[in-house]
């Protein structure tokens, strides 16, 4: 608004003592004071009212206004109940430095100026943002998208000083204003997704409330415009969606705003459903070549012709390589108790999200990735333009720890106790003649996954090749049976005299049996450790110092 709206308000009783020349200035707040610096507490154009409590002697009034006008206030309003006329020494000072000087009648209450001035610059703004976000839409829907849901959201920061986000279900930063101060931290972004899929597993409206580190976020679901739009919002059950929406995070309380900002925030996640739809219809094509090329593996066709399917798919995935990469495959299912949802969907539009670096923001990662889905599993085909493994002998590409460890958090909230999500990474290949066995391997990775406990559970290649494949498919009382004839004697002495055995047991093999580096790692004397180890083969019946013996007690270990 502008100051020239004020003087035409007679109940805010102001009246104009200087400036009359600069009433065009924009009002973008308001502040009341009486501290004799309150510079540290104005970010540029507000209404400053006080009540003059600061001002002792005539000599105040100079370095006052210069503080203000250094802060780039709109105006000044000096009330006239303690002091009566406004001092002519602040008349003078606001004249020397051109700020407007209004005088507040004694009758008029600060709050009341205050109150119309918030009320006035809120609707303005709200008008403003409105208009634009209107004008955004239109479009993002009639031609190409207008810089995406990051214009939006700056929009959000510039308009209603608004900190937003766009998340996916996993955690994963889409989109984040560009001059809205740091990056919303990657634990922060997991936090927040699993605060979003608990509450909508719960049947709890949004917007949702979730206080972090002192700061207090609003989530509000980003829901399909375009995509299936129908199919969603007449859903059978929340388990079709929940692990595929998008949400909007936004640093403010909701719960206090009017419905007609409530109603702006609704519109922005409106145009920004509009953006997802549009980047899953640019999927298309790569769900298409990992159709095809899955159902050509599967069917045992020539390894000539999955190799041309392969050269199409590449620059698709990886335009300008010039060469043809290595790929690995990714196999992930999405079960629920009853079985009755179908899972095929959800975890093509799931693994197309984790499988993105959960650092990496906007669309260009998830380009690079093509998913496929055959009954409740999804297939991801992705490229890797080298594989460093060959070259020094360290891992590359999709590492199945890695991936756990960035969704698990988000997912098991969304699962929320009657769902799970395994996942099974292959080992990278060079050649269409790999790509049938990569994908064997992924699967059985995820077989291996879902042997274990949890509700998010992920295996590599490289446990296919270890113990760690056998491990989960022993029967539970073999496995209790097993562990507790070798280890139930030490647990017991443990427990009767704080001996320790156990730590020394898992020590001892982790150090391939070599007594100098065990007595280091525990800080023991070597002769205590080996009276330890003897405690432990008179319990048990074993002698360390045989292989087979040692390799009963490091399963019964694992399997403990």
């Amino acid at each position: 608004m502008r100051l020239r709206a004020l003087l035409d308000t007679d109940a805010l009783g102001l009246r104009l003592l200087g400036g009359q020349d600069e009433l065009d200035r924009t009002v973008r707040g308001v502040m009341t004071t009486d501290l004799r610096d309150p510079s540290r507490y104005l970010s540029g154009g507000e209404l400053v009212l006080t009540g003059l409590a600061w001002r002792r002697d005539a000599a105040d009034s100079e370095p006052f206004v210069r503080l203000l006008v250094q802060a780039g206030v709109a105006a000044l309003a000096a009330g006239e109940a303690e002091l009566g006329d406004v001092p002519d020494d602040l008349v003078l000072a606001c004249a020397r430095h051109r700020l407007p000087l209004f005088a507040v009648n004694e009758s008029v209450a600060f709050a009341t100026i205050t109150e119309h001035v918030v009320r006035q610059v809120s609707g303005e703004r709200a008008g403003d943002l409105a208009a634009v976000v209107d004008r955004h839409r239109r479009m993002m829907t009639s031609g190409p998208a207008g810089g995406g849901p990051d214009v939006v959201l700056d929009l959000l920061g510039s308009d209603l000083d608004l900190r937003a986000w766009v998340l996916s279900p996993a955690g994963r930063l889409v989109a984040g204003p560009k001059a809205a101060g740091p990056v919303l931290a990657a634990d922060v972004c997991a936090k927040l997704a699993a605060e979003h899929l608990a509450a909508v597993r719960t049947g709890r409206r949004g917007p949702h409330r979730v206080i972090l580190g002192g700061a207090t976020y609003s989530l509000f679901p980003i829901r399909s415009s375009g995509r299936a739009a129908q199919a969603v919002q007449a859903a059978r059950d929340v388990r079709e969606t929940v692990l595929s929406d998008w949400l909007l995070a936004v640093e403010a309380d909701a719960g206090d705003w009017a419905e007609e900002r409530l109603d702006l925030l609704q519109g922005v996640t409106q145009l920004i459903s509009v953006e997802r739809d549009r980047r899953d219809a640019a999927r298309t094509v790569r769900r298409r070549l990992a159709q095809e090329i899955l159902e050509l593996v599967q069917t045992g066709a020539a390894p000539a012709e999955i190799a041309a399917r392969l050269r199409v798919a590449a620059p698709v995935l990886l335009p300008g390589l010039g060469t043809a990469p290595h790929w690995q495959v990714v196999v992930a299912r999405v079960e629920w108790d009853g079985g009755e949802i179908e899972g095929g969907p959800v975890t093509q539009s799931l693994l197309e999200e984790i499988l993105v670096d959960p650092q990496a923001t906007g669309p260009e990662p998830s380009d690079r990735i093509a998913v496929a889905h055959t009954g409740d599993e999804a297939v991801a085909l992705v490229p890797l333009p080298a594989v460093s493994s060959e070259h020094d002998g360290s891992e590359s590409g999709v590492l199945a720890d890695a991936l756990l460890a960035s969704v698990r958090e988000p997912l098991a909230a969304g699962l929320d106790g009657d769902g799970r999500v395994t996942l099974g990474v292959s080992a990278a290949v060079h050649s269409a003649e790999g790509l049938r066995g990569a994908l064997e391997e992924a699967r059985h990775a995820r077989r291996v996954a879902a042997a274990r406990p949890g509700r998010v559970c992920a295996a590599g290649h490289q446990e296919l090749a270890s113990h760690v494949l056998l491990l989960p498919f022993v029967p539970d009382d073999v496995r209790r049976a097993f562990t507790a004839r070798l280890l139930d004697p030490l647990r017991e002495y443990d427990r009767r005299h704080r001996a320790e055995l156990i730590p020394t047991l898992e020590a001892f093999l982790d150090c391939d049996g070599s007594w100098t580096r065990c007595a280091s790692r525990l800080h023991l004397h070597v002769n205590t450790l080996r009276y330890r180890v003897g405690r432990i083969e008179q319990l048990t019946g074993r002698d360390l110092s045989r292989l087979e013996d040692k390799l009963d007690f490091f399963l019964a270990l694992r399997m403990s």
